[in-house]
């Protein structure tokens, strides 16, 4: 077998994604024959070497990759582990001697499209700033969102010293007895918290926010909570544009 590079024998692996491996290697975690590594640019043999993560060798096996789709409710976080011991998406999916990794993140308030998979390399690929994914927002807010203010958010909207890409935004409803205003935002970046500080910037407050989509797969048929295997044309879809990146 040929050499490769031991960040993405580690994602292949399911250890994390490529990025995250990056950081275990030069944070010391990764030993090859028993000597801790931090070159990101070595690369091993799986059918000689001995790979060890956090001191725990990597048994090279042929591993079932899973892909799934979670309509995320709010309360959980989306992290393996939370140190201030909150619900994670992990107890919703939790699928026998599979170890999951969210794909991006929703913040503990935001509802919707989570894809979970144990494919670093999947990972890698479809949350590169390159392929540019979009995911669709449905956004309740206060008051009544005018047309000028839309047209900011579709142009590209300054927050935290940052200029948003143009995004595609149209406004879905104005409930005027409650004063509430919902809006379709779609966004192909993944800053944290972005779209909510997006809405902030035109001064409205963000009362709820759902994902509805990532990519073209949607949550409509899956209640909050429930969760389902991604088909393996869905996963194609997700990737075929980026298939040669690697």
């Amino acid at each position: 077998m040929e050499e490769i590079r031991i960040q993405k024998y580690l994602a292949e692996n399911g250890i994390a994604s490529r990025r995250k491996c990056e950081k275990y290697i030069l944070e010391g975690k990764v030993q090859v024959n028993g000597i801790t590594i931090t070159q990101l640019g070595t690369k091993i043999n799986p059918t000689k070497d001995k790979i060890s993560f956090d001191g725990k060798e990597i048994k090279e096996e042929s591993i079932n990759k899973v892909y799934i789709l979670l309509n995320k409710p709010i309360g959980y976080v989306t992290t393996v582990k939370d140190q201030f011991h909150r619900n994670t998406v992990l107890d919703l999916v939790n699928i026998h001697n599979i170890r999951l990794i969210p794909v991006g993140r929703l913040d503990m308030y935001t509802s919707g499209a989570l894809i979970l998979t144990n494919d670093g390399d999947f990972i890698y690929k479809i949350t590169h700033p390159k392929h540019e994914i979009e995911k669709t927002y449905i956004v309740t807010v206060n008051g009544k969102v005018a047309e000028e203010e839309i047209q900011k958010l579709r142009e590209g909207i300054n927050i935290e010293n940052y200029t948003t890409s143009p995004a595609s935004v149209r406004q879905l409803a104005y409930l005027e007895e409650k004063n509430i205003s919902r809006i379709e935002i779609i966004i192909h970046e993944g800053k944290n918290r972005q779209v909510r500080k997006m809405c902030e910037a035109i001064g409205k407050k963000v009362l709820a926010l759902h994902r509805s989509k990532i990519g073209d797969l949607e949550v409509k048929s899956l209640k909050i909570g429930q969760w389902r295997y991604l088909t393996k044309s869905e996963v194609k879809d997700l990737i075929n544009k980026n298939c040669d990146f690697y």
